[in-house]
């Protein structure tokens, strides 16, 4: 799944810990430089490069293409004589985060973390966007996701558009959408996903056997099980997803089909 540019833009804009220099972003030239060097770079990570050249993690450096002189910026391909993982951030642990440059799919790269401690290499996000989506969330305290299906959306995208202006949220706003709709105190083992274009509620367990379910709950005050007075949707998410952009009848949303997502680029 492709990250929404719209999407990325906003939780880099909100996220307090992910800083940019505005004006940065790098000319097609200097990365093509620099894939002359590694081969293509993902389709997320060039978008970031093109539209922000640069940025920090808590102030620790993205590495970045053509880095300025003498501003301390690590250089993508500095010290890297091919292999199968591309460094680009260590963080103030000296964990270090790459991509996994012989797992690609879909013009994506996973990104990969080692612990300079255990010496273990862990998988962490599937694709650059992905990275700083999962890195917004354990910041903000979210751990991977408030479920295992939103975790492995975050994974990829922070959140994803629906039809009328609908959305399934990212790190950066799902927090204060269910404190704004007193979810952790109405319905504690439920989490708001997301919303149609109607304002409509989309609903998934937080806890339980069944935490892939999508419901829908109209606005109003939230009372009793979501499962008991709200419309659902699907039984997995993804299935959910992906049958919104398939040929024919689209699944339930309340209100129209999906809008193809757009990839960085």
């Amino acid at each position: 799944m492709r990250a929404d540019p719209e999407l990325l833009r906003d939780l880099i804009a909100t996220t307090p810990g992910i800083a940019t220099r505005p004006g940065r972003g790098r000319p097609e030239a200097a990365i093509r430089a620099a894939e002359a060097v590694t081969g293509p770079l993902p389709h997320s990570y060039r978008w970031w490069l093109a539209a922000y050249g640069e940025g920090s993690l808590r102030g620790r450096p993205i590495a970045t293409v053509d880095p300025v002189p003498d501003l301390g910026e690590p250089g993508l391909t500095e010290g890297w004589s091919g292999g199968d993982r591309l460094w680009f951030h260590e963080d103030d642990d000296h964990e270090r985060y790459g991509f996994a440059l012989d797992l690609a799919a879909d013009g994506e790269w996973p990104v990969v973390v080692h612990s300079p401690f255990t010496g273990e290499e862990q998988p962490f996000a599937d694709s650059f966007a992905g990275f700083l989506t999962v890195w917004t969330a354990l910041a903000a305290g979210l751990k991977e996701g408030p479920n295992p299906a939103v975790a492995r959306l975050w994974r990829a995208t922070p959140g994803v558009r629906l039809p009328d202006g609908g959305t399934l949220y990212g790190p950066h706003t799902l927090r204060a959408r269910n404190d704004a709709r007193e979810v952790p105190s109405c319905a504690p083992h439920w989490v708001l996903v997301g919303e149609d274009g109607g304002g409509a509620g989309l609903f998934m367990r937080r806890h339980g056997r069944d935490r892939s379910s999508l419901y829908r709950l109209p606005p109003g005050r939230l009372r009793g099980d979501i499962a008991d007075h709200g419309e659902l949707l699907g039984e997995d998410l993804f299935d959910w997803l992906d049958r919104l952009t398939e040929p024919g009848p689209p699944p339930p949303t309340g209100r129209s089909s999906a809008r193809p997502v757009r990839s960085p680029g």
